[in-house]
């Protein structure tokens, strides 16, 4: 397990840096990989979200976070909030719609262009998609019974 957790760090921390990258590279720098993600989160589907529905699926508990983000995306015009009943939501605006565009086309040049060389590796990585989304669970289990230590 050290060895998969080790992996991971690393794997993280490059996952990180291309984030950032190719956002800057986009158009849109000095964003930490959390903005650059959220951002992503806002975008998908073209639906508003909630402050509440972006923690869910990110699988992040502190929302102060996240909202730190979206307030930096607020104010890059990039976000945009509206008010409905009690719920604030957040979608992208037309600018952040385009930087994620771009941002999707230099992914395609840099990265998914070297997975389609290898069909091999592309199956590789689904069976590792259903692995970490089974380790998290486990990882989330084990967070809780500590927490209760």
């Amino acid at each position: 397990m050290s060895e998969f957790e080790f992996g991971l760090i690393v794997a993280g921390n490059a996952f990180h840096r291309w984030v950032v990258h190719c956002m800057s590279a986009a158009g849109l720098k000095d964003l930490t990989p959390l903005d650059v993600l959220v951002l992503h989160h806002v975008t998908h589907r073209a639906r508003d979200k909630r402050l509440a529905d972006i923690c869910f699926i990110m699988n992040i508990e502190d929302t102060h976070l996240v909202n730190y983000a979206l307030k930096k995306l607020l104010g890059l015009g990039v976000v945009a909030s509206s008010k409905n009943g009690k719920d604030v939501t957040y979608a992208a605006t037309g600018k952040g719609q385009q930087l994620v565009q771009r941002y999707r086309e230099i992914r395609e040049a840099c990265l998914i262009s070297a997975l389609k060389a290898d069909d091999s590796l592309n199956r590789d990585i689904g069976e590792l998609a259903r692995l970490l989304r089974v380790l998290s669970g486990m990882y989330d289990q084990a967070a809780r019974s500590a927490a209760s230590l």
